[in-house]
């Protein structure tokens, strides 16, 4: 079967092989380059025959890879670091290729090989970061973003790296050769914005129109594909077009659509790249050089890191982001192979040369993961050493704060808890590292410190020793167990509330005595659940029995069965139920003991009585007969009129008031 056998062999080992990468919480890709390793030319066995048709098919995976980039990309995504990604991207590229260059120049290798280690070495890998903070849990964390953003700027200098990068093999082509890539390429963008913007909107919107999925997945496909040869035909790069053809796609509206369908076709093609890239890595070169390759490692990732550290700190990022970023992004990425392979299709560099970047590229993506997961630890020790940090306080209170809430983290959970607290008249402080959050509090009028809230000057300035509650928002699993531990040392009595951002992390907080969870996620589909079984006319007290079977299911038993969150759950499913005004029969109300049919409620006011909350159940259209109870939670519902007849009605007993309006 030829071509039809190596793929269907390579799918099923590229599969075996991520399963294991899966368990071990390494990034997929790593399995997919294990399996290229095993069908490959130099570990014998079981190897592919096809191996050049597999590899012209990984230009499409290349082209596809750039495709769905140029669809995520937005400028949105760089906002809240805009200053590091878009500024210090660029200083980290430069200052790598010097790295790069150096190190080529130890070597003994020449100028132009030397340039390529340092554009190669320059790029990080987006892939293996995202996987690695989601498994640590860092995901939302100022560090996860300013790594992304220095990540998504790395990206699109890929393109330019492979405009300009081959023309240095004629270098008597001069500045001329590059300056028409340039001019090319300039024309090439501009015609695509003008054209494209118009045009591909109008087709999709034809396609989308039709209905099908088969046919709208096609038209995308053949959109990013289609471009990318056209730019091929005009001397620029296959992958640089399908990059531009995704910028373009992702501005109209059916981009998160074009991306949505796109993705699965995109990891499958980058199945075979990756695959393609361990065919091409030879285990006996890895022994025969490992001296060479774990120098290069150790070089590469000790400079890349001291250069992510030091940006962070030029660009006034301090506390644990600079060790973070230093040890997430010293790797070489997936990008790099692309870059290397046009070097090798065009004989800019050697195979020897090739090997020995793939090598260590592999080996430190490997890496990445066990060295990301040290930040915690080393952070912590440099706490030991070094105890003075920034601090910032605005509209912070002159007074002493005692019995206050502290709420961890300033994004827009924190925010709300702290509007209703503002509102309240609740004393409270925010503790944030974000920058351009602690502007947005300050512009609130809320009461907020700059600084990381684990840190044990920053809880001091917290007074966390005489808080009252510690309100956790941050999703970010490290960071919380941080500040909770040492909040816990500072103060044993203080209750906690915390942000669950997987069930996984469950007993974590368990082991932190942390009981008070909320799941964003799984509140969300309570909520839309009751208002689907609300719709479908199901009784209320079926859709409580349903929705609290559903949480003491999920989440922990303490959180599931507190009386008091079961009670506001009950209360907003009735809320859904009935259009209503809620009041709390207390001891020595006349209506105590008396029924409805007694109190004469609706022949005197007007009102209704059309449910009751007693004892943590609910009973909705209560009968006549019905006596009421201390305690008892009443939904009354009427016309306004009616409703003021019934606050006249207990003017004379004020021992029954509105709990809720």
């Amino acid at each position: 079967m030829g071509i039809a056998t190596d793929i269907i062999i390579l799918i099923v080992v590229a599969f075996a092989c991520g399963l294991v990468m899966q368990r071990l919480r390494q990034p997929l890709i790593l399995g997919y380059i294990l399996a290229g390793v095993i069908l490959g030319p130099y570990t014998g066995g079981l190897t592919l025959t096809e191996i050049h048709d597999i590899e012209l098919l990984a230009e499409i995976g290349v082209a596809l890879l750039l495709f769905a980039l140029g669809l995520e990309f937005s400028l949105k995504d760089l906002k809240p670091v805009k200053y590091i990604a878009l500024l210090g991207t660029p200083l980290q590229l430069l200052a790598s290729i010097g790295l790069g260059f150096c190190i080529g120049t130890v070597f003994g290798w020449d100028w132009r090989s030397s340039l390529w280690l340092g554009a190669v070495i320059s790029l990080s890998s987006t892939m293996v970061i995202l996987k690695t903070l989601m498994n640590q849990g860092w995901l939302g964390t100022l560090s996860s973003k300013v790594m992304i953003g220095m990540l998504i700027v790395q990206d699109l200098a890929v393109v330019p790296m492979m405009i300009i990068l081959p023309q240095l093999n004629d270098p008597s082509a001069g500045l001329g050769t590059m300056g028409m890539a340039a001019v090319k390429a300039a024309a090439f963008l501009a015609t695509m914005f003008f054209i494209g913007n118009r045009l591909l909107p109008i087709i999709l919107r034809y396609i989308a129109g039709i209905g099908s999925r088969e046919l709208f997945l096609l038209a995308v496909t053949a959109i990013g594909l289609g471009v990318g040869y056209a730019t091929y035909l005009v001397g620029l790069s296959f992958a640089f077009g399908a990059f531009v053809a995704g910028m373009v796609l992702s501005e109209s509206d059916y981009g998160h659509q074009a991306l949505s369908d796109i993705i699965p076709l995109r990891d499958l093609f980058g199945l075979l790249f990756f695959a393609s890239v361990g065919m091409l890595l030879d285990p006996a070169f890895l022994f025969n050089n490992l001296g060479q390759v774990l120098l290069l490692l150790i070089l590469v990732g000790v400079g890349k890191g001291g250069i992510f550290a030091l940006l962070a700190i030029l660009f006034r990022y301090g506390n644990v982001v600079p060790l973070a970023v230093a040890l997430g992004l010293f790797q070489i990425g997936e990008f790099s192979f692309v870059l290397a392979r046009i070097g090798l299709s065009t004989d800019s560099i050697d195979k020897e040369f090739y090997n020995l970047i793939l090598t260590t590229a592999v080996l430190s993506m490997v890496l990445t993961p066990i060295i990301s997961s040290q930040t915690g630890r080393l952070y912590g020790l440099k706490k030991k050493w070094f105890r003075h940090e920034p601090l910032q306080s605005i509209n912070f209170s002159e007074g002493v704060l005692h019995d206050h809430v502290v709420i961890a983290g300033g994004g827009r959970v924190g925010f709300q808890v702290a509007a209703v607290l503002q509102q309240l008249g609740t004393a409270f402080v925010i503790v944030e590292l974000d920058q351009h959050r602690v502007e947005e509090a300050k512009a609130a009028g809320f009461p907020i410190i700059y600084g990381d809230g684990s840190h044990e000057v920053v809880q001091e300035a917290l007074a966390m020793n005489r808080a009252s509650l510690l309100v956790v928002t941050t999703p970010g699993i490290v960071v919380a167990q941080a500040i909770i531990r040492q909040a816990r040392q500072v103060n044993d009595h203080i209750r906690v509330v915390a942000r669950l951002a997987d069930p996984a992390f469950i007993d974590v907080f368990k082991e932190l005595g942390v009981s008070d969870l909320v799941y964003p996620e799984f509140e969300a589909g309570l909520e839309i659940t009751r208002q689907a079984l609300l719709h479908l006319h199901i009784p209320a007290p079926e859709i409580e029995r349903q929705t609290q079977a559903m949480r003491r299911q999920l989440l922990l038993p303490g959180v599931a069965e507190k009386e008091e969150y079961l009670t506001l759950g009950q209360m907003r499913m009735a809320e859904h139920h009935f259009d209503l005004q809620w009041f709390h029969v207390v001891a020595g109300n006349g209506l105590i003991g008396k029924s409805i049919g007694e109190a004469e409620i609706r022949k005197t006011t007007g009102a209704s009585v059309v449910g009751i909350l007693r004892s943590g159940g609910l009973m909705p259209n209560p009968d006549a007969g019905f006596r009421f109870q201390e305690n008892d939670l009443v939904a009354i519902i009427g016309s306004g009129d009616a409703l003021t007849g019934f606050q006249r009605l207990l003017e004379g007993d004020d021992t029954m008031r509105p709990d809720f309006a």
